[in-house]
């Protein structure tokens, strides 16, 4: 379509207008409507005007979709995003965004009011594009098409020597209309950078704040306090380890869920990850502690506004997928791998918690955990009790009823909403990034756990301070 209508059309319009420009030297300002011919120029100015709406349409459609991608990848704020297509996902809508784009508009209009300075910030804006692109196929060529490293110079040098020598030309015209565009790029920047440089520190304060798992085995599986029935979703940065807000949890509240998850959303860069690869488990301490940790992977193009009660369904069946092919894998181990993975033995009916309370130990642990009949189907007795097939059987349907009956209790998510500072011996700017700009940013913006729209009574956020 590109090559056959829409590339002629333009050539010839250029040319056209070229061959006007030669035939009459005093011109006026407008070149595209002066050359049309008088009983056709309201015709071709609806079309223009038509053709205009269409780029703006197109242009907003691009900065949605960039947008929305740098957010998956964390490179800017979030904001509200709303898909206005069941069938197409790419069809979305910004609305801070819409309105930030018709207050520029505006704001450009008024202050340039002559569209000389308009088109010399369209030039600029143009060139950087073109610059940008070829610096990008550039990359693609070497790292992924693997082109000659001779063929990739030559077409570097080639067409950014020609770019440069028109963005060069483009940079006189800065002062007559170029340093708004300019300005207006800088800011966009600037936000990306603190956004990122923040996000950084802040989640490598978490990582070096995370609790060890020496800490963990010196509480036991009940972790210094009791266990209530139910399933504990905590919700954290850092994919190793468990979050120091955990800790908090675990002093400040008088019990802690009977199943604990860890859970971290990261945003991968393809573009969908599919309904089968999207959790990925992992135990956090022995099979007592009845502690996982959860990666819920999504790709740019993928739909995050799911309802909390579709997650905890989608989560509690990959876990379920997850326990029964370890059991598998262990029972294909040796007996004495199977040995070596014991849980440790149930500590006392006493502990110390790391507050120095003192807790009862009455907990509903699998061990302690006596199914109903209607929960378990009854397996037949055995002489040899020792089989480890047989044992990894049992504590296999031993752990899905538990499971089950802790989603039967009820999910609570455990949110940590920190408050990140720049510490006082920082230097000036970092304090100015981090503790105004960083900090605005962090509160304005959307925050993750929103889109999933989890009711208040089943929600429990902690703000702790963390200094960076």
């Amino acid at each position: 379509m590109f090559v056959l209508l829409v590339l002629p059309c333009l050539v010839l319009a250029y040319l056209g207008q070229a061959a006007f420009l030669i035939a009459n030297e005093k011109t006026p300002e407008h070149i595209f409507f002066a050359s049309i011919p008088g009983n056709a120029f309201w015709p071709v100015f609806l079309l223009a005007n038509l053709a205009a709406l269409i780029a703006s349409r197109t242009m907003t459609i691009a900065i949605f979709q960039c947008l929305k991608q740098s957010i998956s990848l964390g490179c800017f704020p979030r904001l509200k995003i709303v898909h206005t297509s069941r069938k197409f996902m790419a069809k979305i809508y910004i609305p801070v965004v819409n309105w930030f784009l018709l207050a520029s508009c505006l704001g450009f209009i008024l202050l340039f009011r002559s569209t000389s300075d308009v088109g010399n910030a369209y030039a600029i804006a143009e060139l950087g594009v073109m610059i940008m692109a070829t610096v990008y196929v550039t990359l693609i060529m070497l790292l992924i098409w693997e082109t000659n490293i001779i063929k990739v110079i030559s077409f570097l040098i080639t067409f950014l020597s020609l770019e440069l020598i028109f963005f060069s030309s483009a940079l006189s015209s800065v002062g007559d209309g170029g340093w708004a565009l300019l300005v207006f790029a800088s800011g966009l920047v600037m936000i990306m950078f603190i956004w990122n440089y923040g996000t950084k520190l802040k989640y490598d304060s978490e990582l070096k704040q995370k609790l060890s798992k020496d800490l963990m085995r010196k509480l036991g599986p009940n972790l210094g306090t009791m266990r209530a029935p139910g399933l504990g979703l905590v919700y954290s940065e850092i994919v190793t380890g468990v979050p120091a807000i955990f800790g908090h949890f675990l002093t400040a509240l008088p019990a802690i869920h009977s199943i604990i998850v860890f859970v971290c959303v990261r945003n991968v860069p393809v573009p969908a990850v599919p309904q089968s690869e999207r959790f990925l488990f992992q135990r956090v301490c022995t099979r007592g502690y009845h502690m996982f940790r959860c990666i819920a992977r999504y790709g740019y193009k993928d739909k995050k506004q799911e309802h909390h009660n579709t997650f905890e369904r989608l989560l509690i069946e990959g876990l379920e997928k997850f326990i029964q092919r370890e059991a598998v894998e262990l029972s294909l181990q040796s007996e004495d791998d199977v040995d070596s993975d014991e849980e440790p033995s149930t500590p006392g009916q006493i502990i110390t918690a790391p507050n120095g309370s003192l807790y009862s130990l009455d907990a509903p642990l699998l061990v302690d955990f006596t199914p109903s009949v209607d929960t378990i189907p009854e397996t037949p007795s055995c002489s040899t009790p020792q089989d480890p097939s047989l044992d990894y059987t049992q504590n296999l349907e031993l752990e899905l009823a538990f499971i089950k009956q802790a989603k039967e209790s009820g999910a609570v998510y455990l949110i940590d909403n920190p408050i990140v500072k720049a510490r006082k011996d920082s230097w000036f700017f970092k304090k100015l990034i981090i503790n105004y700009f960083f900090a605005f940013l962090r509160n304005n913006c959307r925050r993750a756990i929103v889109s999933m729209s989890i009711p208040h009574s089943n929600l429990l956020q902690v703000r702790l301070t963390s200094y960076v």
